[in-house]
């Protein structure tokens, strides 16, 4: 390898960071731990029911769905309804998104009253129907308006402001380290980027040594989070110790699976795997989920929203299929709540791999 080379000068800064005395990570004032995990926000999944979950099980910061700027000040219902927070969730962060400044600004005012820890701007969401209205992914294409918008958030609160964003609009508009150093200097308090362009959507893998490159610019000081493709506790380690990052955003690992903050933890304490939950911990859990989502959503929207957890709760059960099928069609939670005790009754005692 060439010593000139920004792979070369990359690799020693993230050898010198991995060698330094370990700092806990801040965002503003809020102290969030020794390489903090943070759960993701994800419409539909991030609802306080799962954030709950995730809480118990070692989520050092969550944040909820990303919650549509111009829906909160039109008073939409469901957006409105994802500004519930409970105390037991703290540290947690409001994501908000959009691309009008006035809206954004009347948000954040409705955001304050709910009296979050932190609010996060999505500049990351790659959907169609968001990056079409030019927020989300969208603003990418306008760098000086995201810098600017940020600047007017962060100057109309007094909570910490923080960003969640991507590597850029497509491979040849990366420019995330102008990007963050930008972002810093307009006052974002803490950066989460995750390791694709929007053009990859969730395709391919994620490319962290970007992420790496804003880390070890030497003019940030601000916490920067990596997200994409941490799906198991060796990855977790890989973005610590080999790209330097400050802390850790986990989305899709943690989808019916709260269980994966705990196990990444104690990979970190002792290198050792836990071993997986057991069938009789799996149920508790699934019908926990289910219960405090139907107690929140009603029935009809808890028992449709807490679906897509199932997969991955029952997952590496053998002949599955019949029980799984039952979980997400039936309309009625007597049902799901029946086949969740069939489960626990038939592989009671089965051994996770």
């Amino acid at each position: 390898m060439n010593e000139d080379s920004l792979e070369f000068v990359l690799l020693q800064r993230i050898t010198f960071n991995i060698y330094q005395t370990k700092v806990l990570a801040k965002i503003g004032d809020i102290d969030v731990g020794e390489f903090p995990l943070l759960l993701a926000p994800m419409e539909d999944v991030s609802d306080p029911p799962f954030r709950a979950l995730c809480k118990e099980q070692g989520a050092d910061v969550v944040y909820t769905e990303f919650i549509s700027s111009e829906g909160l000040i039109r008073d939409a219902a469901k957006s409105v309804m994802k500004l519930d927070i409970y105390e037991k969730e703290r540290p947690v962060g409001i994501q908000i998104f959009g691309a009008n400044l006035d809206s954004m600004l009347k948000s954040v005012e409705i955001v304050e009253a709910s009296g979050p820890d932190i609010i996060d701007i999505n500049f990351g969401c790659p959907v169609k129907k968001v990056v079409s209205k030019g927020a989300g992914a969208g603003i990418l294409k306008d760098i000086d308006l995201m810098v600017s918008l940020t600047k007017a958030m962060v100057e109309h609160t007094k909570l910490p402001v923080t960003v969640k964003t991507r590597l850029g609009w497509d491979h040849n508009s990366i420019k995330i380290v102008e990007v963050a150093e930008r972002l810093q200097d307009v006052g974002c308090k803490a950066i989460s980027i995750h390791g694709r362009t929007r053009a990859q959507m969730y395709k391919g893998n994620a490319d962290w040594k970007p992420i790496a490159e804003v880390k070890n610019n030497p003019r940030m000081h601000i916490p920067v989070f990596g997200n994409g493709d941490v799906d198991s506790p060796e990855r977790a380690v890989e973005m610590r110790d080999q790209y330097g990052l400050d802390g850790a955003m986990i989305g899709r690992a943690s989808i019916g699976y709260p269980w994966f903050f705990k196990e990444v933890k104690h990979y970190f304490k002792t290198g050792e795997h836990l071993p997986p939950p057991t069938i009789e911990e799996r149920v508790i859990a699934a019908r926990r989920h289910l219960q405090m989502s139907i107690d929140w959503k009603g029935e009809k929207l808890g028992v449709f929203e807490t679906r897509r957890h199932y997969t991955n709760y029952f997952k590496g059960i053998p002949h599955f299929k019949e029980y799984r099928t039952k979980m997400v069609t039936s309309d009625d939670s007597k049902d799901v709540f029946a086949a969740f005790d069939e489960v626990q009754e038939k592989f009671a005692g089965f051994e996770f791999a």
